[in-house]
């Protein structure tokens, strides 16, 4: 299909054509954001450079949104969380600027390990789903497990001879957030399968995993002492640890929420 081109085109001919070229070409940012940026062109008086640039940019920069959106839904992400709601006074085992110097994803870029490790409500799976979802926005592939539905997910996947297809399937992604690990006894054949699938990224793609059990208590998730001594040398070498610690900043916010009223009473 050729547009017709011609001079003189009548502003409601112009708008038209816009949207029918934006259409073909599928600018949808374009065809949505043109009218009002081209009514601020006049009013700023912008140069035709500089109004093209602020049309492309505009294209872009949604883009750029959309395939950060697609990633985060991709990676499988239970609920939303973020580093700017995480309450870093509530628990000050957990140094702002190390996991502010984490959200840069170098050591996604390294293919380095992030283990945290902490009793329940200290904060480690939102630490751990907002790092992932920052290494979705900045371009990395994440993908998120928990721990015991991997296991299971793997058992099937042997079960039915795609186990290597699965591992593979993991093995492609840059990040893998495992969640609530060492929360359940693993059997030997699905601690071995676990095992086989995180030796898959050793050194190639980073993982990071989310504990309520320090290291020295894996031995009740792993029980062959050398395998669990094997997943920990994986998990953590030169990687980062964060110990969220013992203290439930979640139950502490929820008993002074419900002190609130009585104070105010």
């Amino acid at each position: 299909m050729t547009l017709p081109r011609q001079r003189g085109l009548t502003e409601q001919a112009a708008d038209a054509a816009i949207d029918t070229a934006c259409r073909m070409l599928r600018l949808s940012s374009i065809r949505n954001e043109f009218s009002d940026i081209a009514d601020r062109a006049v009013k700023d008086q912008m140069t035709y450079r500089g109004f093209l640039a602020e049309l492309l940019m505009t294209e872009c920069d949604d883009r750029s949104r959309r395939r950060s959106e697609r990633r985060i839904k991709a990676a499988g992400f239970p609920r939303e969380r973020s580093l700017r709601a995480f309450d870093f006074d509530a628990n000050p085992n957990i140094d702002a600027a190390t996991i502010h110097t984490l959200a840069s994803c170098e050591w996604i870029k390294k293919s380095l390990p992030l283990c945290l490790i902490g009793d329940s409500g200290t904060g480690k799976s939102h630490m751990l789903i907002a790092l992932g979802i920052e290494a979705a926005m900045k371009g990395y592939r994440v993908r998120y497990a928990l721990a015991t539905k991997l296991v299971n997910e793997l058992v099937e996947a042997a079960d039915e001879k795609q186990l290597n297809k699965t591992i593979a399937r993991y093995g492609r992604v840059d990040l893998f957030c495992i969640d609530e690990l060492g929360y359940m006894e693993l059997d030997r054949r699905g601690a071995e399968l676990l095992f086989q699938a995180l030796t898959d990224r050793e050194e190639k793609n980073s993982v990071a995993i989310a504990s309520n059990e320090s290291f020295g208590g894996w031995t009740k998730t792993f029980t062959d002492p050398r395998l669990c001594a094997a997943i920990v040398d994986r998990l953590t070498f030169n990687g980062t640890i964060i110990e969220t610690g013992t203290d439930s900043y979640r139950l502490a916010s929820t008993r002074a929420r419900a002190e609130e009223p009585a104070k105010a009473g």
